[in-house]
């Protein structure tokens, strides 16, 4: 993509200049944009002759963030310089770039060269554009594909931050009852505990099962490079997360299951988090309806209390430094971790942060 027009001139903000942070924050408010800096790696503004910034946009990682044009400036290139200028920063360390944006806005994504994933009407679209896209996930999932008798093929999506008895206890189940379970974990570096590790640890905690195949979601299951809510602020949070929910389920549903030829999809009960919840409910309207049946297994509890085995906890608990009140919470991989000096620098982390995950 290239785009040029000597109208126009572009500058990438200050981040740390609070007229420039103020200047753009202001521009976007009138737009219906919630702007923040912690949110982005770099935000440009594009200016008119008369230095009036007529559009702005950011990014963070590979998502395209605050991409907005002033009103009077929209049928000239402003917007595809503005898009062109960010994807190629974006491209200089990433394969691909994703984009969330309003239904009605999508064609202009289109036009310079995007493509249309998904849609959850009336909020949002996700478009992608890059040397990688979701055809070369899916071309992964071909080479990772086990060849079966039946068509009893499961599959289950963990992120595992940490593993617990909980997790072991759904794949276990799956496994049991099916000839084959694709075990997705979850790849972004979102969680305190990293992918590697958990990957790791999952591994070893199922080690035991010879018909269950771990593969990795990549950017199209559970990402955080498809995520909505910088530009949504004037819809409430539950509604966000049902649409999220229902982006990352079609997703699944269009592109992933028809190449594994998966027929089930296990979820465990939610008590706690209202996210999970959103996207369990989600499955249940969308899966049926594609072929793929949904099966809830109630949550396990330890030593047959009401205390819910959750990976939350375990982390209040480090937290807390109270880890032996979740001991029991903990297969024997995760435990020896956890006891061990090596696990010290996730606790601190954990100690001092503040957020969920």
């Amino acid at each position: 993509m290239s785009f040029e027009d000597t109208d126009f001139r572009q500058e990438i903000l200050d981040l740390e200049n609070p007229f420039d942070v103020e200047l753009v924050s202001d521009f976007l408010k009138n737009l219906e944009f919630d702007y923040h800096t912690n949110e982005v790696d770099l935000t440009m503004i594009l200016y008119n002759l008369n230095n009036e910034i007529i559009g702005t946009g950011s990014v963070r990682k590979k998502t395209l963030k605050f991409v907005a044009v002033s009103t009077k400036f929209r049928e000239t290139t402003a917007f595809a310089q503005i898009v062109t200028f960010l994807t190629n920063k974006i491209l200089e360390n990433y394969k691909q770039c994703f984009v969330f944006t309003k239904p009605y806005t999508s064609r202009l994504f289109e036009s310079i060269g995007f493509s249309h994933i998904a849609t959850a009407e009336p909020l949002f679209s996700v478009l992608e554009f890059g040397y990688e896209t979701i055809q070369n996930y899916q071309e992964y999932l071909k080479e990772n594909k086990i060849k079966t008798k039946t068509d009893q093929i499961a599959s289950i999506v963990v992120n595992c931050n940490p593993y617990t008895i909980g997790h072991q206890y759904l794949i276990e189940k799956a496994a049991a009852e099916n000839e084959l379970v694709y075990l997705f974990v979850v790849s972004e570096n979102l969680s305190v505990f990293p992918f590697e590790l958990r990957w790791k640890m999952i591994k070893q905690g199922i080690s035991h099962l010879n018909n269950v195949k771990m593969l990795s979601t990549g950017s199209y299951i559970v990402s955080g490079a498809i995520f909505p809510h910088y530009f949504l602020k004037q819809e409430s949070t539950n509604l966000i997360s049902e649409k999220q929910a229902e982006i990352d389920v079609k997703i699944f549903a269009k592109y992933i299951a028809p190449v594994l030829n998966i027929k089930r999809r296990y979820i465990g009960t939610e008590n706690y988090c209202l996210t999970t919840s959103a996207y369990n409910n989600a499955m249940k309207e969308i899966l049926p309806k594609k072929g793929v049946e949904v099966i809830e297994v109630k949550r396990i509890s330890a030593n047959n209390s009401d205390n819910f085995v959750s990976a939350s906890k375990v982390r209040k608990a480090i937290k807390n430094n109270n880890l032996q009140s979740v001991i029991d919470f903990l297969p024997l991989v995760t435990r020896d971790f956890l006891l061990s000096d090596t696990s010290e620098k996730i606790k601190q982390k954990i100690i001092k942060g503040k957020g969920r995950h």
